[in-house]
């Protein structure tokens, strides 16, 4: 059964996404998680959509739509906060709201009927086109070598950014690519799960090896292989089941994540903290 369906050419591009977008998905999101920037990821993941609609109405490929609208939104969130020291909370709300509404703008402006407009909300990993294929791989060589050629800056910018000042780094520029990194993540995984539920494939697994690693490195490997075991997961469970891809592929990982918190809260029974309950 297995070697029948990777015959299918569909079903071998849905399994290179997964792979592609897990890779990606688990280094950039352990800068996500350890950063605590989840919520600026749902914003510039909803400012996508503004893209998308932009892309429909210009007759391009909305994916390239959604890479300047989601790298305009991060680079804007960015600069903003750290320039004119504003609330970020509010500055994500707001973006994320413009980001749909442009979105919806254009795509009402555009003749005719938007087909892959559901795929783009919800995510269909198993109709992912080699075109998509070829972006999805572009992304994700450019995002692995600047985090091999910055990953020093970038490990001081996450953890320390004063300590990261006195060591002369431009933490300004290091926050803004880190950004730019979040919002060119984001797109690729688009595809996946779509823009509503983007946040939590970007998130989950890095949250998931946090819990057993201490280490950013080793956080970062554990969490490409968690998100490797999901999406493939995902993608078999949804083929032979026949339901959505990108909600299955988001519930897989929400079981495990739930699994571990079981986990630890048992650990943490059965193994207390020295000197738990004493008077």
């Amino acid at each position: 059964m297995m070697i029948s369906i990777m015959a299918f050419e569909f079903f071998r591009n849905a399994l290179l996404a997964g792979l592609l977008a897990s890779i990606t998905c688990g280094i950039i999101g352990t800068y996500v998680v350890v950063k605590k920037m989840v919520a600026l990821s749902g914003g510039v993941s909803h400012a996508a959509f503004g893209g998308i609609g932009l892309g429909y109405f210009a007759g391009i490929d909305p994916i390239l739509g959604a890479i300047g609208f989601s790298l305009a939104s991060a680079l804007g969130m960015g600069m903003i906060s750290l320039r004119a020291k504003q609330h970020l909370d509010t500055l994500i709300g707001a973006i994320w709201a413009i980001g749909m509404a442009i979105g919806i703008l254009f795509i009402s402006l555009t003749p005719g009927y938007a087909p892959d407009l559901f795929s783009f909300l919800f995510g269909n990993i198993l109709l992912v086109p080699v075109s998509d294929l070829l972006i999805m791989a572009v992304l994700a060589a450019m995002i692995l070598l600047v985090v091999i050629a910055c990953y020093q800056v970038f490990l001081a910018v996450t953890f320390d950014e004063e300590y990261a000042m006195v060591l002369d780094i431009p933490v300004e520029v290091i926050t803004l690519l880190l950004l730019s990194l979040v919002a060119l993540t984001v797109v690729m995984l688009i595809r996946i799960v779509g823009i509503i539920l983007v946040i939590a494939l970007l998130t989950l697994p890095a949250a998931i090896s946090r819990e057993y690693c201490s280490r950013l490195k080793n956080m970062m490997v554990l969490s490409v292989i968690t998100g490797i075991l999901v999406t493939t997961g995902g993608i078999f469970l949804s083929y032979f089941l026949n339901v959505p891809s990108g909600a299955t592929i988001i519930l897989i990982a929400a079981g495990m994540y739930g699994l571990v918190l079981i986990e630890r809260a048992l650990r943490k029974r059965h193994h207390p903290a020295p000197g738990a309950g004493n008077t």
